[in-house]
């Protein structure tokens, strides 16, 4: 079970917990589970709903280190879709944590910035969505969706038709 804890606007963090799932033996059931939506792949707008420090455990090719665990939740015309990623903070890793953090524009390519993870809660951005083919434990042939790539801030994105609309079209006026 999932508890969440409000960060910032709508967004929550997420902590793992167990305490409140263990089921009676007369509990009454009414969870049939949520039908899982795939996406096809694409760019998809995204807003950071989660986020965990986590601990990566370590492979034959990076040591035990810290880790962000992000709950992404996209809205699209086939439905709203959580999508999960894990930022390794590893330099092997860099460049794809400098990816993510130009594309809720805290970063701009070639700067040099200290990562802010007070700020990613409710943090908006675009990706590259890929489908993701796996084989479950049981065997069974399975798609989720995976991010492919982090792409970076556009404003214009960004901004909704009714906010574009209210952009003057001399932006100058902006700094008088």
């Amino acid at each position: 079970m999932r508890e969440n804890n409000t960060l910032k606007g709508n967004a929550t963090a997420t902590k793992i917990t167990d305490k409140a799932s263990a089921l009676g033996w007369n509990d009454v059931l009414e969870n049939d589970g949520a039908e899982y939506t795939v996406l096809p792949e694409g760019e998809y707008r995204f807003q950071v709903v989660g986020f965990e420090r986590g601990s990566f455990p370590g492979s034959d090719k990076m040591c035990a280190c810290n880790k962000a665990q992000l709950k992404l939740q996209i809205i699209s015309g086939q439905g709203t879709v959580i999508v999960y990623d894990d930022l390794i903070l590893h330099k092997k890793m860099e460049w794809r944590l400098s990816s993510f953090f130009r594309s809720i524009g805290q970063k701009k390519k070639g700067e040099r910035i200290t990562m802010n993870w007070n700020t990613v809660p409710g943090s908006e951005g675009y990706a590259y969505i890929v489908v993701n083919k796996y084989t479950d434990k049981n065997g069974n042939v399975r798609q989720n969706n995976k991010v492919g790539k982090y792409l970076d801030y556009d404003i214009g994105k960004m901004l909704s038709e009714d906010e574009f609309d209210d952009i003057p079209e001399d932006i100058s006026d902006l700094f008088d």
